[in-house]
């Protein structure tokens, strides 16, 4: 079964990731609100919500689908191995929906043995663990059909930098991606047209190697192999919002330099931790938004649009953990075809000519489909 592409302004696949899905709404301060529900099951609500024309696309990092057990990196390999099978029924799962998968993430930051670092790890043997689970998650993407691979920071930063050893910090960093790329070649995967880093600049460490993505182009472009292979993947409203980043300008900024992957998707009040609000949710972001999205049509940018959130933890609901599942997603992809239609209204609006406050309001008079002369009627009012 093949799903028609969503083609609706930039985003031409709406994806909804295992992580996503699967979060059992936990905190720094809370236990999980939800019980966490199996792989399969996951796959059976993304099915579902392909069968509802909700999204076109999942993606999943290793550690969503099977258990990682350093003691056997290769378990995948072995066919009769409770991994390999399991992994084959989430695929055939995912294949009757006609899904398709847009990124395979490695996971390097649930493992206490990651607590210092993956690919960044001072300690030389985490380092070659990192590098090997990273290959184990690049075979399952793989057998999954993946088209990106996909670095995120992880815990790959520092809370005192007194400690950290900066002559060669960025050097295993880039060590590990080269390897993850020399591995895609050496193996002959052709389903991985890139692969992309997702920067992040705090949480769950107090600072990130990688923090905004114009540190993520920089390191790409000077730092690895094959620079051509690799894109970034910014999380927006979030990421940058955490760094008081505007995220126009980021889209802006990546569109240019040709290193735009793919859309991470969600909302966020700005200087906070990592809020993962679903799209439009919360008390900011909502013009933001909407022109990040007529930023991506302004410059003809065309690729997935991924969420990346959960759902707030007040909408958990333990005694229907399925449903308030299914309702999330529905409320995602709500949120992205709002901000898909605003950001058309700003489109159509006429700017060019304008000084800046009066194309601001007129920007924001159309996408709130005000009419401009009603509007100059009430100020004039006695």
């Amino acid at each position: 079964m093949t799903l028609k592409a969503f083609n609706t302004g930039p985003c031409t696949l709406r994806s909804m990731p295992f992580w996503c899905v699967g979060n059992p709404l936990s905190d720094p301060f809370g236990g999980s609100v939800l019980p966490k529900i199996d792989s399969l099951d996951v796959a059976k609500l993304l099915a579902e919500a392909a069968a509802d024309r909700l999204i076109e696309a999942t993606s999943f990092h290793d550690d969503d689908l099977v258990p990682w057990d350093p003691a056997h990196p290769e378990d995948d390999l072995d066919r009769s191995s409770p991994a390999a099978k399991k992994l084959r029924q989430i695929k055939s799962s995912l294949a009757d929906a006609g899904l398709e998968i847009n990124t395979a993430t490695c996971s390097l930051h649930g493992h206490p043995m990651f607590r210092n670092g993956g690919l960044t790890n001072p300690d030389r043997k985490i380092r070659a663990i990192a590098i090997r689970k990273v290959q184990r998650t690049l075979r399952i993407g793989r057998l999954f059909g993946a088209k990106h691979f996909t670095y995120w920071v992880a815990r790959d930063g520092f809370e005192v930098p007194v400690t950290v050893d900066w002559n060669n910090v960025y050097t295993w960093l880039a060590e590990g991606l080269d390897a993850a790329h020399d591995y895609i070649k050496a193996n002959r995967f052709t389903n991985y047209k890139g692969g992309s880093i997702e920067p992040k600049p705090n949480e769950p460490r107090g600072h990130m190697f990688l923090p905004t993505a114009g540190h993520a182009v920089g390191f790409i472009a000077t730092r690895l192999k094959n620079p051509d292979f690799w894109g970034v993947n910014p999380e927006l409203l979030q990421h940058e919002s955490m760094a008081l980043m505007n995220s126009v300008l980021t889209l802006g900024y990546l569109v240019s330099c040709g290193k735009l992957a793919f859309l991470h998707f969600g909302s966020q009040i700005k200087a906070q931790f990592d809020n993962d609000f679903p799209p439009l949710t919360g008390p900011e972001g909502l013009k933001e938004t909407a022109q990040m999205f007529w930023a991506l049509q302004q410059t003809g940018w065309k690729g997935v649009v991924e969420y990346d959130c959960h759902m707030l933890r007040t909408e958990g609901d333990p005694s229907d953990p399925i449903g308030c599942r299914r309702q999330f997603i529905r409320n995602c992809t709500t949120g992205l075809s709002m901000s898909l239609e605003l950001a058309a209204r700003i489109k159509g609006a006429k700017l060019k000519g304008l000084p800046e406050t009066q194309a601001d309001l007129a920007a924001t008079m159309a996408m709130c489909k005000l009419n401009a002369k009603d509007m100059a009627a009430r100020s004039e009012k006695r």
